[in-house]
């Protein structure tokens, strides 16, 4: 309750409008699964008719790789031009110039199969991928710069549980009755027209983040009014005290460019972190699992697998509502780190249960009870925390390029488990969760003793700490508050 009451309608409507990319990411991520075999069926019937004979399955199933991992090439280049975009145009103008690529995508597809062209829904695939790819670095930024400090990691929180509605109202759309089907099907994926519309629309209602007016505009009567309207309050001296202080180091710490970040021996333990972090979500085997888990189903005998499938998106939504509650209350340390834990057990379990499927029928229902459980554990901490916490490790001069580097980190790694799993699997069977199982615990064993807590810190705080710990010590493992207590004293370094 305490979270609602310090919500205002300006600052729900901003992190609400914002947030919509996020569910533009979601659905694009998963809307490409229901209609596989429709779309297969388009390319070798587009296929004969250019070439007059069937396509061969070696050149189906390129397209198609190529259909599903185009997404990802295009996240990749997009995340990383974030820095680009947000210093020059601002954080909201940023999110608004980037739905031209939404709506360009979506027309693409939406008129493939009317144009008989693939190469046109791999360009949509790929352009909406680089809209996703800003989106997550352009959503997590804004929303983060815009929230006060006690309900951070809250509104953070919101950008993960918009892609997993988002991925959600995919798999519900995606049903053959509703718009998986072969006539439908470029209406599907050209949906994500409409959500790009309404953002554009809402947009320019909501306000510019008051950090980038303040700190990077030298706009402060601007930032002060912001700051009023999101906040609900005249007083607002406390978020303009702390805004100055950074913009005061800002003078002295210039603008970070991506190369000056990876060099910088004070950014790179924070960065380190950011990016292990990153990893720990796309190398958690989340979405092997989601690729996984429509067979299982199946063997399990449930005569509509879709609809399992469906049932895991929906947990997936419920616990990242959980964490929206917790993670001001809990941390998001002790969140990760229980997250982590849990998907190595649900894994190990996973593997035990598939591996005995053969031997025992009843197998196969511990095998859905473990993915149900490896999906509520991933949206306790790894789903959400890497997205803003990220935003949260640096301060205003090398948050853009940080951001773009952690994205980018993101990006790869899905795309190197969209690519090599199939393959991974093909060698390994069922054993494969336990290369994840391996991950899980070595990104624990990292959580444990390099990531610090930031729950109820600022910016300036957080990134204090790891100037004063080039020595080791901001991240060792003592607890929040007397690290927190610690940040507080006055630090002659600084």
């Amino acid at each position: 309750m305490e979270l609602i009451g310090e919500m205002t309608p300006q600052l729900m409507m901003a992190v609400g409008t914002a947030v919509i990319g996020s569910l533009q990411f979601g659905y694009n991520t998963g809307v490409i699964n229901a209609p596989q075999n429709i779309i297969e069926n388009f390319y070798n019937e587009t296929w004969t008719d250019r070439f007059l004979e069937p396509i061969s399955q070696s050149t189906l199933t390129a397209l198609w790789s190529i259909s599903v991992a185009i997404f990802s090439v295009g996240g990749m280049i997009g995340s990383f031009s974030v820095s680009l975009f947000v210093n020059r145009f601002g954080r909201r103008n940023s999110m608004l110039i980037a739905n031209v690529l939404a709506v360009i995508a979506a027309l693409l597809m939406s008129f493939s199969k009317l144009a008989a062209s693939w190469e046109l829904l791999i360009t949509g695939r790929f352009i909406v991928g680089l809209y996703s790819g800003m989106s997550t670095g352009f959503v997590p930024m804004y929303v983060e710069e815009i929230s006060p400090t006690s309900l951070r990691g809250a509104m953070g929180t919101l950008h993960q549980l918009g892609v997993v509605i988002g991925i959600l109202l995919a798999q519900i759309l995606g049903i053959e009755s509703i718009m998986g089907n072969a006539s439908l099907w470029p209406l599907l994926l050209g949906f994500t027209l409409l959500p790009a519309i309404l953002q554009s629309i809402l947009l320019p209602l909501c306000p510019e983040s008051p950090r980038y007016l303040l700190i990077n505009c030298n706009e402060e009567s601007k930032a002060a009014n912001v700051l009023v309207k999101l906040r609900g309050s005249a007083d607002v001296s406390e978020d303009m005290m702390e805004m100055k202080e950074e913009s005061r180091k800002m003078m002295v710490e210039k603008k970070v460019t991506i190369a000056e970040l990876v060099r910088s021996p004070i950014y790179r333990q924070p960065l380190l972190v950011a990016v292990m972090l990153q990893l720990s979500q796309q190398l958690s085997g989340i979405n092997a699992v989601f690729y996984y888990s429509t067979g299982i189903f199946a063997r399990a005998g449930v005569s509509q697998p879709v609809y399992a499938t469906i049932g895991a998106g929906v947990v997936n939504t419920a616990f990242t509502v959980v964490s929206l509650f917790v993670v001001e209350r809990i941390g998001r340390r002790p969140l990760h780190l229980t997250g982590l834990l849990g998907m190595a057990f649900s894994a190990v379990a996973l593997t035990i249960a598939m591996a005995l499927c053969d031997q025992h029928s009843w197998m196969s229902y511990v095998s859905i009870v473990a993915i149900f459980v490896f999906v509520a554990f991933f949206e306790i901490g790894p789903g959400p925390i890497p997205w803003f916490i990220a935003a949260e490790l640096f301060s205003q001069g090398p948050r853009p390029a940080a951001i773009a580097l952690a994205g980018f980190s993101n990006w790869s790694a899905n795309f190197l488990v969209g690519m090599s799993f199939p393959y991974v699997e093909q060698l390994c069977g069922p054993y494969v969760f336990m290369i994840f199982t391996i991950l899980l615990l070595g990104f624990f064993v990292f959580t444990y003793f390099k990531v610090p807590e930031t729950k109820g810190r600022t910016f300036d705080e957080i990134s204090a700490g790891f100037r004063k710990g080039n020595a080791g010590h901001s991240c060792d493992k003592y607890s929040a508050s007397e690290e927190f207590n610690t940040l507080r004293g006055d630090d002659p370094d600084l």
